[in-house]
């Protein structure tokens, strides 16, 4: 019995997603977070409730997961489709220009945080999706 089937008619969860972005003297830095499942390196993203705006969910999720702060570049860079918990989702991606990093937050016990210029973030996202994101982001930083 195939139980995906049921799954594919299913209206998609809705995310926000961050690309967090700074400058520093070397360079433009990306901050990613490893995922609680593979420990792959992603961008902080997370369901948007009820009530909540895409926009205040990037900024809860990149300040509950990566311990930033900053302000969300719009418009939105785009969508893309992800499928977890055997749902499928609809993630919205924003630029975002952090202004704060802390050094203690609410997910670091359950996430490594790593800045990094963006040729290495380029390499350490597995992702294609998240690579277009970031791309689109450093595009969006430009225009600004």
């Amino acid at each position: 019995m195939d139980l995906s089937a049921g799954t594919l008619n299913r209206s998609p969860i809705d995310q926000a997603c961050a690309v967090p972005l700074r400058l520093c003297e070397h360079g433009t830095e990306v901050c990613l977070i490893t995922s609680m499942g593979r420990g792959r390196w992603i961008f902080p993203k997370g369901v948007v409730d009820p009530g909540e705006t895409h926009v205040t969910t990037a900024l809860k999720e990149a300040r509950e997961e990566a311990g930033i702060e900053g302000e969300i570049l719009q418009p939105a860079l785009g969508e893309y489709g992800d499928f977890k918990w055997n749902v499928p989702l609809r993630v919205t991606v924003f630029a975002m220009s952090v202004a704060t990093a802390h050094d203690t937050w609410l997910e670091q016990g359950l996430r490594r945080r790593r800045w990094a210029l963006v040729e290495e973030a380029h390499e350490l996202l597995t992702e294609p999706s998240l690579r277009e994101m970031l791309a689109l982001a450093l595009m969006r930083l430009g225009e600004k």
